[in-house]
C-alpha cells in the first residue's frame, strides 16, 4: 500500500514522505534532524525504513537537514548535478553524504520508481520528481517553479496525485511589505506559482486524470489557506469539475500534524 505523507511545506522548510510496502524515501530535507524524526515518528513511521533522499534544489527550506540527517541514517542521496555542486558549495553535503546525480531516466529506490523533470526557478538546476508506486500509483512534486513549463505539465499529466505550489495571491504580494526586488523575483517565471496560476493547471490535471490535489509551498505573508483553497476550487467547480467526485484538495500545513497521512 502507498503512503503519502507532507512532513514540512513552505519557506520555513520542506519535506515528504512516501512509501510503498515497508519502505519510503523523503522528497527533500529542509528542517533539521529532529524535527524530521519527530515528523515521522508523529505519523507511526519508522526512520529506519527510509531508503533514500531526493533533493529539488539548494535553497535551505529544502536541503538545510540534508547533510546530518542523511549521513547519520546512511541514505542515498539524488538530486541534479547542478543541485549537488550547489549544496556542496553552501555546506550542505559533505563527503560522508552518499549523493549522486540523478539522470532523465530515473532511478528505481525502495520498490518506488522515481524520475526527475525540471522546474523554473532561481536555483542552479531545479528539479520536481514523479513517483511511481509497486501498487501502480503514481505521485508528483511540483513545487518552487514560476511557471508551468511543457515539461512540467508533461510530466504530472496522468498523475493520481499532485503535490502542487500555491504559493501567494498576487493581490496580498503586492500590496504587501515585501521590497519590490523580492516581489518582482517571486512573480518572474523562476519565482513561485500564484494561486491562479495554481488553480489553472489544477483543472489541466484532473481533465487528464489526476484525482487528489494537495496545494503546496504557502506563503505566510502573501496567502491565506482558505484562499489558496478556495482559488482552486472555484477554479475546477467552474469547469464543471465537482468535488469528492472528481478530484480531491487539500492544502498542505506548514508542519506536520500527527495523522496526516494523505492515503
Amino acid at each position: 500500500m502507498t503512503r503519502l505523507c507532507p512532513l514540512f511545506s513552505g519557506s520555513s522548510g520542506n519535506s515528504y514522505y512516501v512509501g510503498s510496502g515497508d519502505h519510503g524515501i523523503l522528497v527533500d530535507c529542509g528542517r533539521n534532524a529532529k524535527q524530521l524524526e519527530l515528523a515521522l515518528l508523529a505519523n507511526g513511521l519508522d526512520v529506519k525504513s527510509l531508503r533514500a533522499v531526493f533533493i529539488t534544489h539548494e535553497h535551505v527550506d529544502h536541503a538545510s537537514g540534508l547533510r546530518v540527517f542523511a549521513s547519520r541514517y546512511k541514505l542515498k542521496v539524488y538530486a541534479s548535478v547542478g543541485t549537488i555542486t550547489a549544496l556542496a558549495e553552501k555546506g550542505l553535503i559533505n563527503d560522508k553524504v552518499d549523493i549522486s546525480p540523478i539522470t532523465e531516466e530515473g532511478v528505481s529506490e525502495a520498490g518506488m520508481f522515481v524520475k526527475p523533470f525540471h522546474i523554473s526557478h532561481d536555483c542552479r538546476e531545479g528539479y520536481g520528481y514523479t513517483v511511481e508506486t509497486s501498487d501502480g500509483r503514481k505521485t508528483a512534486f511540483a513545487t518552487d517553479t514560476g511557471v508551468v513549463t511543457d515539461e512540467i505539465r508533461s510530466a504530472l499529466h496522468g498523475c493520481d496525485t499532485v503535490v502542487l505550489e500555491s504559493n501567494h495571491d498576487v493581490g496580498m504580494l503586492r500590496c504587501g511589505g515585501y521590497p519590490y526586488i523580492l516581489k518582482k523575483r517571486i512573480l518572474s517565471d523562476v519565482g513561485h506559482l500564484s494561486n491562479e496560476l495554481c488553480a489553472q493547471t489544477a483543472v489541466e490535471l484532473v481533465r487528464n486524470g489526476t484525482t487528489r490535489l494537495l496545494l503546496a509551498h504557502l506563503s505566510k505573508e502573501n496567502n491565506i489557506p482558505e484562499l489558496a483553497r478556495q482559488a482552486t476550487l472555484c477554479e475546477l467547480e467552474q469547469n464543471r469539475m465537482k468535488q469528492d467526485i472528481d478530484f480531491l484538495l487539500t492544502v498542505v500545513p506548514e508542519s506536520y500534524t500527527a495523522g496526516s497521512m494523505i492515503y
